[in-house]
Protein backbone atom coordinates (compact mmCIF):
# COMPACT_ATOMS: atom_id res chain seq x y z
CA UNK A 1 0.00 0.00 0.00
CA UNK A 2 1.47 3.33 -1.00
CA UNK A 3 1.36 6.29 1.31
CA UNK A 4 -0.16 9.54 0.12
CA UNK A 5 2.22 12.40 -0.59
CA UNK A 6 2.37 14.47 2.63
CA UNK A 7 2.76 17.74 0.73
CA UNK A 8 1.50 17.33 -2.82
CA UNK A 9 2.97 19.72 -5.32
CA UNK A 10 0.80 22.30 -6.97
CA UNK A 11 1.44 23.26 -10.61
CA UNK A 12 3.50 26.30 -9.61
CA UNK A 13 5.69 24.10 -7.38
CA UNK A 14 6.39 21.96 -10.43
CA UNK A 15 7.39 24.99 -12.49
CA UNK A 16 9.70 26.22 -9.73
CA UNK A 17 11.21 22.76 -9.23
CA UNK A 18 12.06 22.51 -12.93
CA UNK A 19 13.65 25.96 -12.95
CA UNK A 20 15.73 25.03 -9.90
CA UNK A 21 16.70 21.71 -11.48
CA UNK A 22 18.04 23.52 -14.54
CA UNK A 23 20.01 25.91 -12.35
CA UNK A 24 21.45 23.06 -10.27
CA UNK A 25 22.15 20.78 -13.24
CA UNK A 26 25.64 22.15 -13.87
CA UNK A 27 26.45 22.08 -10.12
CA UNK A 28 27.01 25.83 -10.16
CA UNK A 29 23.92 27.80 -9.12
CA UNK A 30 24.54 31.28 -10.47
CA UNK A 31 23.08 34.44 -8.98
CA UNK A 32 21.65 35.47 -12.35
CA UNK A 33 19.75 32.16 -12.47
CA UNK A 34 18.33 32.69 -8.98
CA UNK A 35 17.31 36.23 -9.95
CA UNK A 36 15.59 34.82 -13.07
CA UNK A 37 13.64 32.34 -10.92
CA UNK A 38 12.71 35.01 -8.38
CA UNK A 39 11.66 37.40 -11.14
CA UNK A 40 9.45 34.75 -12.77
CA UNK A 41 7.78 33.90 -9.45
CA UNK A 42 7.24 37.57 -8.61
CA UNK A 43 6.04 38.77 -12.01
CA UNK A 44 4.44 36.09 -14.17
CA UNK A 45 0.66 35.56 -14.11
CA UNK A 46 1.06 31.79 -13.63
CA UNK A 47 2.52 32.56 -10.18
CA UNK A 48 -0.09 35.19 -9.20
CA UNK A 49 -1.37 33.24 -6.19
CA UNK A 50 1.86 31.39 -5.38
CA UNK A 51 3.49 31.62 -1.96
CA UNK A 52 7.05 32.69 -2.84
CA UNK A 53 8.29 31.13 0.41
CA UNK A 54 7.69 27.73 -1.24
CA UNK A 55 10.70 28.37 -3.48
CA UNK A 56 12.89 27.33 -0.54
CA UNK A 57 10.84 24.15 -0.07
CA UNK A 58 11.17 23.33 -3.75
CA UNK A 59 14.93 24.02 -3.63
CA UNK A 60 15.31 21.54 -0.78
CA UNK A 61 13.23 18.98 -2.64
CA UNK A 62 15.32 19.30 -5.81
CA UNK A 63 18.61 19.15 -3.90
CA UNK A 64 17.39 16.06 -2.01
CA UNK A 65 16.24 14.38 -5.23
CA UNK A 66 19.51 15.15 -7.04
CA UNK A 67 21.43 13.38 -4.25
CA UNK A 68 19.55 10.16 -5.06
CA UNK A 69 20.53 7.79 -7.83
CA UNK A 70 17.17 8.03 -9.61
CA UNK A 71 16.40 11.53 -8.43
CA UNK A 72 15.83 13.02 -11.87
CA UNK A 73 13.36 10.27 -12.72
CA UNK A 74 11.60 10.92 -9.41
CA UNK A 75 11.44 14.65 -10.19
CA UNK A 76 9.90 13.96 -13.60
CA UNK A 77 7.41 11.61 -11.95
CA UNK A 78 6.34 14.39 -9.59
CA UNK A 79 6.08 16.80 -12.52
CA UNK A 80 3.97 14.39 -14.58
CA UNK A 81 1.69 13.71 -11.59
CA UNK A 82 1.16 17.34 -10.61
CA UNK A 83 1.61 19.61 -13.62
CA UNK A 84 -1.34 19.96 -15.99
CA UNK A 85 -0.47 19.32 -19.64
CA UNK A 86 -1.58 22.85 -20.57
CA UNK A 87 1.47 24.13 -18.62
CA UNK A 88 4.06 21.83 -20.21
CA UNK A 89 5.22 24.47 -22.72
CA UNK A 90 5.26 27.08 -19.94
CA UNK A 91 7.48 24.78 -17.91
CA UNK A 92 9.84 24.33 -20.84
CA UNK A 93 9.94 28.07 -21.54
CA UNK A 94 10.80 28.83 -17.90
CA UNK A 95 13.49 26.14 -17.91
CA UNK A 96 14.99 27.62 -21.09
CA UNK A 97 14.98 31.11 -19.57
CA UNK A 98 16.89 29.90 -16.51
CA UNK A 99 19.38 28.00 -18.66
CA UNK A 100 19.97 31.06 -20.87
CA UNK A 101 20.07 33.58 -18.02
CA UNK A 102 23.87 33.58 -17.65
CA UNK A 103 24.47 33.86 -21.39
CA UNK A 104 25.98 30.39 -21.76
CA UNK A 105 24.53 26.91 -21.95
CA UNK A 106 26.54 24.19 -20.25
CA UNK A 107 26.41 20.64 -21.63
CA UNK A 108 24.57 19.45 -18.51
CA UNK A 109 21.95 22.17 -18.96
CA UNK A 110 21.47 21.21 -22.61
CA UNK A 111 21.05 17.54 -21.66
CA UNK A 112 18.50 18.42 -18.99
CA UNK A 113 16.55 20.63 -21.41
CA UNK A 114 16.55 17.72 -23.87
CA UNK A 115 15.23 15.43 -21.15
CA UNK A 116 12.52 17.97 -20.22
CA UNK A 117 11.47 18.18 -23.89
CA UNK A 118 11.21 14.41 -24.00
CA UNK A 119 9.44 13.97 -20.64
CA UNK A 120 6.90 16.72 -21.35
CA UNK A 121 6.49 15.65 -24.99
CA UNK A 122 7.20 19.14 -26.32
CA UNK A 123 6.76 19.29 -30.11
CA UNK A 124 10.10 19.91 -31.91
CA UNK A 125 8.86 23.03 -33.67
CA UNK A 126 7.39 24.47 -30.47
CA UNK A 127 10.60 23.66 -28.59
CA UNK A 128 12.70 25.42 -31.24
CA UNK A 129 10.50 28.52 -31.01
CA UNK A 130 10.68 28.53 -27.21
CA UNK A 131 14.47 28.10 -27.30
CA UNK A 132 14.88 30.86 -29.86
CA UNK A 133 12.78 33.21 -27.74
CA UNK A 134 14.87 32.47 -24.66
CA UNK A 135 18.07 33.04 -26.63
CA UNK A 136 16.75 36.35 -28.00
CA UNK A 137 15.72 37.56 -24.53
CA UNK A 138 19.14 36.82 -23.04
CA UNK A 139 21.53 38.13 -25.69
CA UNK A 140 24.01 40.71 -24.55
CA UNK A 141 24.36 43.98 -26.43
Amino acid sequence: MSQPEPHPLNPQDCLVALMIAVSVSDENVRTVELVKIESAVNNLPVFADYDADRVRVMSSLVFDLFEQEDGLDALFGLIRDNLPERLFETAYALACDVAAADGTLQETELRLLEEIRYELDIDRLHAAAIERGARARHLRA
